[in-house]
């Protein structure tokens, strides 16, 4: 397979006129040539946290706040998901997928509710679909043991040393949320030692100082911390310190468009459009230790093309910051997973 256009090659999405041979699911080779496509070829996103169990729940809610919302175990969201059926769960999440896929979104790194059986219905829902979430399971170690780790709810919330231990243990990957409402439970989540963090909202300065000497990735989620209404991270503070990575959270607040996610972290932040795309590709794939997320050869081929002639994105200037900033659902041309 050959895919022709402007190329976003390499960690720095260098746009090159040019094409991708792909053999056997891998990138083969990324040649320098003249073409007349307006393609532009680009990794495949991975959305570095999402709760798609949540699917069932769209806009349940407003005005609740946070913990009314997701605080386990009598949050508005475990109310719901308690008292949906199986079949329902399964197929508010395949829907999710499906659109994740149509939105450019090759993999998710999923906390998934419901222990062993909450694992299974993920699995169930993205049977015989080619994206692929990487789902960490909740409440339970068999539910770890069942998926590709643990996903924790916060250090707040219980003392997960036996999870993190058994998670170690089984050489799985290991996420906790950490500072969403404040400061209070972040340092017990770095003391966890952890795979990353998600959302990082409250970091006091010694935890700043923790977290570049530990260098933990951190996950942000900023469209969710807006609804929530718990304020906004330090993005510029914590770039500075750690890798980053883009998540849409729950599905009952947000769509799981990375699109969205990447315009709103790019309009909102002072980050380069360059270290944007990486938080919505590269930065998530190398926290769930994938090799995808770049366009280089030796690399699996997890790519989207978009319409470079697009109503939308026709007389781009630049053509990264296009991307980043305005590209959207309906510039997708096609998906390469």
């Amino acid at each position: 397979m050959e895919l022709e256009g402007i190329v976003l090659r390499g960690r720095s999405f260098d746009p090159v006129e040019g094409r991708v041979v792909i053999e056997d699911g891998e990138i083969v080779a990324v040649e320098e040539t003249s073409t007349d496509s307006d393609d532009v070829i680009l990794p495949a996103f991975v959305n570095a946290h999402t709760h798609l169990g949540d699917s069932i729940a769209k806009e349940a809610g407003g005005g609740l706040t946070l913990e009314e919302l997701v605080a386990p175990p009598d949050g508005l969201k475990h109310r719901l998901l308690d008292a949906a059926d199986r079949d329902e769960l399964v197929a508010g999440m395949r829907r999710s997928l499906r659109f994740m896929r149509a939105t450019g979104t090759g993999t998710c790194i999923e906390f998934r509710e419901g222990g062993v059986e909450g694992v299974e219905q993920l699995q169930d829902a993205a049977d015989g679909l080619d994206v692929e979430p990487v789902i960490l399971g909740r409440e339970t170690t068999d539910a770890m043991e069942a998926s590709d780790g643990f996903g924790a709810s916060g250090a707040n919330d219980a003392d997960f040393d036996r999870e993190r231990r058994a998670t170690r243990e089984a050489g799985k990957l290991f996420g906790i949320h950490a500072g969403e409402v404040d400061s209070s439970d972040v340092d017990p989540a770095l003391d966890l030692d952890p795979d990353f963090l998600v959302h990082m909202v409250h970091p006091e300065p010694h935890q700043l100082d923790r977290i570049a000497d530990s260098e933990v990735p951190i996950v942000l989620c900023p469209r969710s911390n807006v609804v929530t209404d718990v304020g906004l991270p330090p993005a510029e503070e914590l770039a500075e310190r750690t890798t980053l990575a883009l998540g849409t959270d729950n599905v009952m607040t947000n769509s799981p468009s990375m699109f969205r996610e990447m315009a709103f972290a790019a309009k909102l932040f002072d980050l380069p459009a360059r270290e944007v795309l990486r938080m919505a590709t590269i930065n998530g794939a190398e926290i769930a230790g994938l090799d995808r997320g770049v366009v280089a050869e030796g690399r699996e081929a997890k790519l989207q093309v978009l319409d470079g002639d697009s109503h939308n994105l026709a007389g781009a200037q630049d053509i990264v910051r296009a991307v980043v900033r305005r590209a959207g659902e309906g510039d997708v041309n096609r998906i390469v997973l």
